[in-house]
């Protein structure tokens, strides 16, 4: 059977309705006055009402942004009494909702038979959507540009941290070992420790933010992560905030950091806990959901997938519209000065990208805030737990090579290890380590070296090595993940990742660790 044609419309007046209508843009005719002669669909659905209630209203009758009207204004009286056309590449309109619409116009005069314009026709693309995205690349852009800054300086800083701590701490055990008592000494002695250890928190922080922190993914139970800090939470926050958990599904699996999953969850609790100075209520829930994730930066794909979702929750002051453009941004706080770094939440963006999750924001003014972090589930078996050496089993008597290229560094490791009791083999160079464990007398039963070096870093040297030690294991001192990962994004099993600047029984803890996994 033959397709039947469509009927025409009723009259010409009712096809040209149906061709301004079906147009996505901006189409609109104003006059001297500013009152709308002609208007489309698409303009009267983005001021909430019918094209019959716009025609014959100006802007003012439906913008509550006065300069945006005046904006309008302006342009429109420019192009009628210059005769010329006008294009606008960008301007904003803020819709029935208080939204805002960024838009790119084209404007020109109507010209009548006596050369007068007393008309202006505007059609006006909606280019929200590009803008959105241009504003995520240059977040994304701004975020790497300060991550490379903090990875950049990390190396060096992190050594003098390390330096200043270890020594520190070695100068403290020494006062307690023979009983000194200048009150005077160790107190000088636990302010450096406690100034260097809030420095080596700021960078910490810094390198969190630029997804350059010394990391371990491994995969956990986000329920059991979830679960396990309920105590420090209730410690965190104060008496008058009610704290309920909530695992819908016990089963999601993420891939993360475990010190980092637990930093995002922390992070995300203190902010709760300051936008409720009066008291309220704090969810944190973890669910599972099969969502469509926005598009990356620089990519106009989004991905569907099944992800692990923890959502927390606050009945505090919520979030003003102008704070919400600028909440992941490093140093941007609503705390009064000296009450925040401005890190806290561009540390959680930061770690959530580098695992591949994203991040959600809901929140109005007065009505509190919901934080939705979505990570990629895994189908794998959870990590092992592993138990830390305790304190009295630290000492020992085994080889270690130790491979330092920063003589402090060198000196401070090799100090702390041979007060334990273990034989040590200092070098400063790849090439001495190398001669070293090829000339030892003794069989060499650790590598623990530093990855950025001269010659070869840190892994082509474990490699060399464990070609005639087979199977030692080997100990990794980094300031940031870049320098070790590279393109290889994961440890042996036999590799351990020690971020500077450690301490003393962080060192020896992971020593003794990988010794008795022999």
């Amino acid at each position: 059977m033959p397709i039947q044609p469509k009927q025409p419309p009723a009259s010409q007046a009712d096809f040209l309705r149906q061709i301004l209508d079906i147009n996505p843009n901006l189409i609109f005719a104003k006059d001297r006055e500013g009152r709308f002669t002609l208007v489309n669909q698409a303009l009267a659905d983005i001021y909430g009402t019918t094209v019959e209630e716009l025609t014959g209203k100006t802007d003012a009758d439906f913008n509550p942004d006065s300069e945006q009207v005046a904006f309008f204004r302006s342009i429109d009286m420019q192009v009628m009494d210059s005769l010329e056309e006008k294009f606008i590449p960008e301007e904003v309109i803020t819709d029935a909702k208080g939204r805002k619409h960024w838009l790119q116009t084209v404007k020109r005069p109507i010209i009548g038979q006596d050369g007068v314009a007393n008309q202006v026709l505007g059609v006006a693309t909606d280019i929200t959507h590009r803008k959105l995205l241009e504003e995520q690349l240059r977040q994304a852009q701004k975020m790497e540009a300060i991550g490379q800054l903090a990875g950049g300086i990390a190396h060096d800083f992190n050594n003098m941290l390390a330096v200043v701590l270890g020594n520190t701490e070695r100068l403290l055990s020494k006062c307690t070992e023979r009983k000194l008592a200048n009150a005077s000494l160790k107190e000088g002695l636990n302010l450096i420790l406690s100034a260097g250890e809030r420095a080596a928190e700021l960078v910490s922080q810094l390198l969190a933010f630029g997804r350059k922190q010394p990391i371990q993914p491994v995969v956990l139970s986000l329920c059991e992560v979830v679960t396990s800090l309920n105590d420090l939470l209730r410690q965190l926050i104060r008496e008058d905030i009610i704290l309920s958990v909530e695992c819908e599904d016990r089963s999601a699996r993420v891939r993360i950091d475990r010190a980092q999953l637990e930093q995002i969850i922390l992070n995300l609790a203190v902010n709760a806990r300051d936008a409720m100075p009066s008291g309220g209520h704090l969810s944190i829930r973890v669910s599972t959901v099969d969502a469509e994730m926005n598009p990356t930066p620089g990519s106009l794909e989004s991905a569907m997938g099944r992800y692990a979702l923890l959502t927390v929750v606050d009945t505090g002051m919520g979030i003003s519209p102008d704070a919400m453009a600028q909440i992941f941004e490093p140093f941007f706080s609503t705390k009064k000065a000296g009450k925040g770094t401005g890190l806290g939440l561009s540390i959680v963006y930061g770690i959530v990208q580098q695992f591949g999750g994203r991040i959600a924001v809901e929140s109005e003014p007065g009505k509190g805030s919901a934080f939705k972090v979505y990570f990629p589930i895994v189908d794998e078996p959870l990590a092992p737990v592993e138990r830390k050496t305790t304190a009295d089993r630290l000492d020992g008597n085994e080889t270690i090579i130790v491979c330092e290229d920063e003589e402090d560094v060198l000196r401070l490791v090799s100090g702390i290890l041979e007060d334990r009791g273990y034989h040590i083999i200092a070098a400063r160079t790849t090439e001495d380590a190398l001669r070293a464990a090829q000339v030892s007398h003794r069989p060499v039963h650790l590598l623990l070296t530093d990855v950025v070096m001269p010659v070869m870093n840190g892994r082509q040297l474990a490699a060399a090595i464990c070609s005639f030690h087979a199977g030692i294991p080997v100990i990794f001192m980094t300031g940031y993940s870049d320098e070790l990962l590279g393109p290889k994004k994961s440890l042996g099993t036999k590799e351990f990742l020690l971020a500077k600047p450690f301490s003393s029984t962080s060192l020896l803890q992971a020593v003794r660790s990988m010794l008795d996994k022999r």
